[in-house]
This record gives structure tokens, sequence and C-alpha cells, in this order.
């Protein structure tokens, strides 16, 4: 299979590598797990897209439910989305689709404290406009400084995406209270991976395209990502969106890929850049030298599973977590 890469404007093969690598099943839940981070390095917190909120013991590889967790909107792509632990400020803080009453839902953030298994001084601290589609929520969150960034997907509503006015397809910056919301950046669909490259104040993203068009970008202040006035993609079953696939004045991705893998998080684990892919099932690691794409090896892809998060641990593996509920690890044989 041929990927394209419009950072080098060449064709790169990537091939299915997991020599050097062994994996390892760590927990079977019954739902999606949709997003996770550690809480310690033997405790981590788990969240599953029908409403659960866990911690889970690695050690004990036992599971227990968190109670006072914010209701969500469970229909389509909607549900319990994105958890992380803050790094410094003592909080917890979730994504998810809050009900706005009929069909209507909009992305929403909120933090709390986790004290005896129990949300404490739970409070919503940002929601992005409402909308009547069950689709493309967006919503991982990164820390960055004394700053939460929040990804936040444009909800089927094409044209309020150039709309600095409004939140949806929209990175968004705001204080750790959720004060002073802004847009950071514009012009993506469905962000599902956002990331900080360590050693530097790099904001990498991910998103999917419609039929192709999957897209990791480096988040600039101010920049104008192109959708839907430019993409690589295509509408379902064919048929021409925008203006074109490249236009001055909106930035170019980083890569993409023509057809779709459906990257729904991203992360770096040593030195290179590893995704999560839904339809592509697999991990799929990025061989960087600087910012410069040498290679990309799929892993996992016997799995047969739709690989919905990604990150590394304290215990120096990869965890990653499924849409079929599995909670499991990347580890180096050597």
């Amino acid at each position: 299979m041929k990927i394209t890469l419009s950072l080098a404007f060449a064709l790169i093969t990537t091939v299915a590598a997991s020599a050097g690598y062994k994996h390892e099943k760590v927990f079977q839940d019954s739902g999606v797990i949709w997003g996770f981070d550690f809480l310690s390095e033997g405790t981590m917190i788990l969240t599953s897209r029908d409403g659960r909120l866990q911690t889970f013991d690695i050690k004990a590889k036992k599971a227990q439910l968190i109670t006072g967790v914010p209701a969500v909107y469970e229909v389509g792509q909607g549900g319990l989305l994105d958890v992380r632990v803050h790094p410094k400020n003592g909080h917890i803080y979730i994504s998810y689709s809050e009900p706005k009453g009929g069909d209507r839902s909009a992305t929403a953030l909120a933090r709390f404290k986790l004290i005896d298994g129990k949300v404490v001084d739970l409070k919503k601290i940002f929601e992005a406009n409402t909308r009547s589609s069950p689709v493309h929520y967006g919503s991982r969150i990164e820390f960055l400084g004394d700053k939460v960034f929040l990804s936040s997907g444009e909800r089927g509503d094409r044209a309020a995406v150039q709309d600095t006015k409004t939140f949806v397809g929209k990175i968004v910056r705001m204080n750790e209270d959720g004060s002073e919301a802004e847009v950071w950046c514009r012009g993506l669909r469905n962000p599902q991976g956002l990331v900080l490259r360590p050693g530097t104040t790099e904001l990498w993203e991910a998103e999917f395209g419609p039929q192709g068009g999957d897209e990791v970008n480096v988040i600039k202040e101010g920049a104008n990502y192109g959708w839907p006035v430019v993409t690589f993609g295509e509408e379902y079953g064919g048929g021409k969106i925008g203006e074109a696939k490249s236009k001055p004045g909106i930035e170019a991705p980083f890569m993409y890929w023509v057809p779709s893998i459906s990257p729904s998080a991203l992360t770096f684990w040593r030195g290179d850049l590893w995704l999560a892919t839904l339809s592509g099932e697999h991990l799929r690691q990025v061989v960087l030298k600087g910012n410069k794409v040498i290679a990309q090896e799929v892993h996992l892809k016997e799995l047969g599973q739709r690989f919905r998060n990604v990150r590394p641990g304290p215990d120096g593996a990869l965890w990653f977590s499924t849409d079929e509920g599995t909670l499991g690890r990347l580890l180096t044989n050597k």
C-alpha cells in the first residue's frame, strides 16, 4: 500500500512490521474505551463511550466504577469521550457530548477531583456550539503551561468551520478553569488526535477526512487548516468537496492519507509519531528524523480491532485502547 505525504511530496511504502515489539492484552471491557490516562504508576482512569468512568488497578487488573459522572448524550459518535489528569493542579478533565434536549447536544469539557472513588467538585467549564448532528465531536484534551487545549469537531456544520465566532471545527485554548476560551486555529473536520511533542511547545493534531484526506497537522496559532474549502478527500460515494487540494493562506497538512486510515489519536513514543486508527485497524508508527518522515510501519493489524486511543505509560510501554473494549500495551523486545 502507498501513502501520500504532503511534507515530502513523495510516496512512501507502508510495511507491516511488528519485529522488535510484543503486545499484551491487559483488560477487557464491555464498551468502547475512548480515553485513558494515568493517575499513578499503578492506577489508570478510563472512559467508556457509554458513560462509565472507571479506575483501573494495573497490577490487580481490576476496574472500579466511579460515581458522580455527568449525563452524556450516547447517540451516534457521542458519549463520554476523553479523560486527562492535569500534571499540576490536581484536577481530572473529561470531555463528553452533553445532552441539550431532544436530538441536540454539545461538546462539553468538565473538571473534578477524585476522592474515594467519587467525583467531587464537578464543574462544567466549557461547551462548544449546540447542534442536532450526533457526529464529529472532536474532544481530545491537552495541556501546555497554564492553558488547556480542546479539539472541537465540526458537528457536520461545514458552513460554521471557517467562522471564528463559533467553536466548531476548531482547536480551542482556555485557562485551566475554562475562562477566556478562544479559537486557537480553524479549518478542522473531526480532530480526535491532539498531543504535545515532548521537549517542545509543538501541538500536533490528527483528524478524519471524509472519504480520504485524513490529516496530521502541526498546529499554529491563528492558522487555517482548510476544511471544507481545501481537502484531499471527497464525498462518501464520490464527488468533489471544496475548491482545491491546496490554496494560498491555507496550512498544508504535515501528512495526509488517501485512502483513509481514520486516525483517532496520536502520540509520541521513543522519538516516533504513533497513531491509533479505526478503519485502518492498526497502530501506525511514523518514523521521524526531526520533522522528516523516514518510514511508516503498521502494528497489530492481526488483532482486527478499531484502535481508539494511544498513550505512553509510566512503565515505558505504549498503551492503547480499542472500540472492542481492549486495553493493552505494546512493548519492545529490546
